[in-house]
């Protein structure tokens, strides 16, 4: 459309505008063409405005459209042949590629299907023979923990009884906890808690064993007892060192069983282990031995007569653990299998296992923590046989002399190894004076 065919009294640029608005243009057109205060309007102008504009756009397209004909059929009829051409080329490749893809479906989709299905197979068939070997690993060793646990015998069995068993039996009972608890995606023991026979294994022999195995232990411990100053005249010596070297083993065997069989967590190392169950049973064999001590020292202080006696017994007490803490320190801390030894510090981990024992009573050694808590708690005791007064009060009084050096005897004399538990070299310890110092102290204080 050249220039000066278009018709100058439309404004072409006004309704070119991107920001065109009818209702403002129409507002505008009312009022050039109105008086605003007259009232009514007459919109017959902006009216006729309009469809007069309307028309001859109307009028123009037309005249365009007819001089125009000839080149847009051309143009249209072009466009068409273009298209055909077009769409017969590409329906030549798309045949061809519906034939691809046949084919391809054919040797390859067809054949991936079932080997996916081979595969899916091949792999829960190798995780249900990974499971079913886990499974016979656990009944294989839950068979061998009730072997093991036979062996044990004594009471009520009709073999003798075999302490090492203990050890055994823990042993097998950190291998089935060991593989109970690889129970992460990919480990040995993943999926074996979804097993009932498993589930019946641990809860029928596995944690039942483990508890009777731990109280035979703990059973050793507490019967524990070296010491010859309270045997019978008529024992040989022969004899009192085969009970000594059996009663050595056998606490050995305890020991070590309780200290493996003691809790740990996936994180535990060597130096944040806690031997809790060898702990427990060793500081309840110590507060047995207080107590039995103290209450028959404060009888005894109240009828002298018995004195003589109870300090014997009390002397033999403290030489069963000046034995126990040396069988202690014999004793090298087993490896264990559940704690991570990759992360510990060699200097920080127990060479024996009477360091754990020292650090957890905060002591430098058994005897001197004996003969301190006993001192603690014996000063009460004297006081209350003094304040009573009478006869007790006045003989004991009479005595202090001979009360002082007994107590002090006891004290140098329970503090030596027994001499059956002397090995080839070694000496009776000494050095007790500190320990004899608090016991008098404690009972000659309270004596006014």
């Amino acid at each position: 459309m050249s220039k000066e065919d278009e018709p100058c009294y439309i404004d072409y640029e006004a309704f070119l505008d991107p920001d065109f608005s009818a209702t403002a243009f129409a507002n505008t057109l009312v009022l050039s063409t109105n008086n605003a205060s007259d009232t009514p309007l007459d919109l017959s102008t902006p009216l006729s405005r309009v469809l007069f504009d309307v028309q001859e756009v109307d009028t123009h397209i037309d005249t365009l459209t007819t001089k125009s004909a000839l080149p847009l059929l051309e143009h249209t009829r072009d466009h068409a042949e273009a298209s055909g051409r077009i769409l017969h080329e590409v329906e030549g490749q798309v045949a061809s590629l519906t034939e691809s893809y046949k084919t391809l479906e054919r040797e390859v989709i067809a054949r991936y299907e079932v080997a996916e299905q081979v595969r899916l197979t091949a792999e829960r068939l190798c995780e249900t023979v990974k499971l079913g070997r886990a499974v016979a690993r656990c009944l294989m060793l839950g068979r061998q923990l009730e072997v093991r646990m036979s062996e044990l015998g004594g009471v009520g069995g009709a073999r003798k009884e075999d302490h090492r068993a203990m050890v055994r039996s823990a042993d097998t009972i950190l291998s089935l906890r060991q593989l109970l608890r690889a129970s992460k995606p990919g480990e040995e023991g993943d999926a074996l808690d979804k097993v009932n026979v498993v589930n019946t294994l641990k809860n029928d022999l596995v944690v039942p064993g483990e508890r009777s195995i731990s109280s035979r232990a703990q059973q050793v411990v507490r019967e524990f007892s070296m010491s010859s100053l309270l045997s019978t005249p008529g024992q040989t010596s022969a004899s009192t060192f085969a009970q000594t070297e059996d009663t050595k083993t056998r606490t050995t065997s305890a020991l070590l069983t309780l200290y493996l069989l003691s809790p740990t967590s996936a994180t535990t190392t060597l130096d944040t282990f806690d031997p809790s169950l060898m702990l427990n049973a060793l500081q309840d064999y110590l507060q047995t031995q207080l107590k039995a001590s103290l209450a028959s020292l404060a009888r005894a202080l109240g009828q002298l007569p018995l004195l003589e006696r109870t300090l014997l017994e009390i002397s033999a007490r403290c030489q069963n653990l000046v034995a126990l803490q040396s069988l202690l320190e014999s004793i090298k801390a087993p490896p264990h299998p559940l704690i991570d030894t990759a992360s510990s510090t060699p200097t920080l981990s127990p060479s024996n296992l009477l360091q754990p024992v020292l650090q957890a009573l905060d002591t430098s050694s058994l005897p001197s923590y004996f003969w301190r808590t006993l001192a603690s708690n014996m000063s009460p005791r004297v006081q209350e046989i003094m304040y009573k007064g009478g006869v007790s009060a006045r003989t004991l009084r009479s005595n202090k002399d001979r009360v002082r050096d007994a107590v002090r005897d006891c004290v140098n004399r329970g503090s030596q190894l027994p001499n059956a538990s002397l090995s080839k070299g070694a000496s009776p310890v000494g050095g007790w004076e500190r320990e004899a110092a608090v016991m008098v102290g404690s009972i000659m204080g309270q004596i006014k």
